[in-house]
């Protein structure tokens, strides 16, 4: 049975939250790190499955849906990076081989709780940046479009695939990538299951940045990574309250998108945060955000 499969993933030493680094302790396939020092406030989600190129079986998204849970209590986490450990691979898509087993009704079932995996990751309270730096095909993909922002590796691979599959888009993607794309583009890259690579994705707009690769493989991690420390001196609740506004405001028509804005707007007026910011200003300082 699936549930077999399923293994407690204790939480190691790493700031308490997450597996050992090297993916041993517990047999984690997800691992979270809390970085420390000048990059405190960044938490790094690593996808760690070499055998099956990080696919989405039932143990690894059982353990990311746990760490989700953990992480969205965390005040201190201002932005959420999700990376693999596993190198030219971000994260290969479904895990097939494991899907062949499930009857059909444990094959909606599964689905159903990868598009919740995915709406979680969207509705992160924290700015998410995906750092693509191999292969995203598939629901590896549609994780990367669940997050905020996208940076790629120029190699980097990525694409709808599944209709070359015998299959659609079952994770978001049939909602997500029109939403970044535009309708007629997104049906055609899902209609001929299309793979692009990170300088095309970039091109089109599909990934905020591309970088060119370097021989370690992580040249997208790095970037992804500057750009969450961009992110880290800036007002918390203001951040994501922006957020809120934003991707509710999308789902709406303008005028109730401004109600949204101001709804926000109102919450952030009495926090600590915007007096400092505008004492800051007054005194001619940089701000000192605490995210109260």
């Amino acid at each position: 049975m699936l549930r077999a499969l399923r293994l407690p993933c204790p939480w190691g030493h790493l700031g308490a939250r997450g597996c050992a680094s090297d993916g041993t302790a517990g047999g984690c396939e997800i691992q979270v790190r809390a970085l420390a020092g000048s990059d405190q406030g960044i938490t790094e989600i690593v996808m760690n499955r070499p055998g099956a190129r990080n696919a989405l079986g039932y143990v690894f998204v059982s353990e990311l849906q746990d760490a989700l849970a953990r992480l969205r209590e965390d005040q201190h986490l201002r932005v959420l990076l999700f990376r693999s450990a596993v190198k030219g691979v971000f994260c290969a898509g479904a895990d097939l081989k494991e899907r062949e087993q499930m009857s059909a009704a444990e094959v909606g079932v599964f689905v159903q709780r990868l598009r919740g995996l995915m709406n979680d990751i969207a509705a992160f309270p924290a700015p998410t940046i995906a750092a693509m730096d191999g292969f995203a095909l598939g629901g590896g993909l549609e994780l990367a479009l669940a997050c905020d922002l996208r940076v790629a590796a120029s190699t980097a691979v990525m694409g709808l695939i599944e209709t070359t599959r015998g299959l659609l888009p079952g994770a978001g993607g049939t909602q997500r990538l029109p939403r970044c794309l535009g309708v007629a583009l997104a049906k055609e890259l899902i209609f001929t299951g299309r793979r692009l690579t990170g300088v095309q994705a970039h091109t089109l707009g599909l990934v905020n940045h591309a970088v060119d690769q370097n021989e370690e493989g992580d040249a997208a991690y790095h970037r992804a990574r500057a750009l969450a420390q961009e992110i880290l001196p800036q007002a918390p609740i203001a951040v994501r309250l922006g957020k809120v506004a934003i991707d509710r405001g999308m789902e709406v028509d303008i005028a109730s998108g401004m109600a949204i804005e101001g709804m926000c707007y109102a919450q952030n007026i009495p926090t600590r945060d915007r007096l400092e910011g505008m004492a800051a200003f007054r005194e001619k300082r940089p701000p000192k955000f605490v995210g109260k």
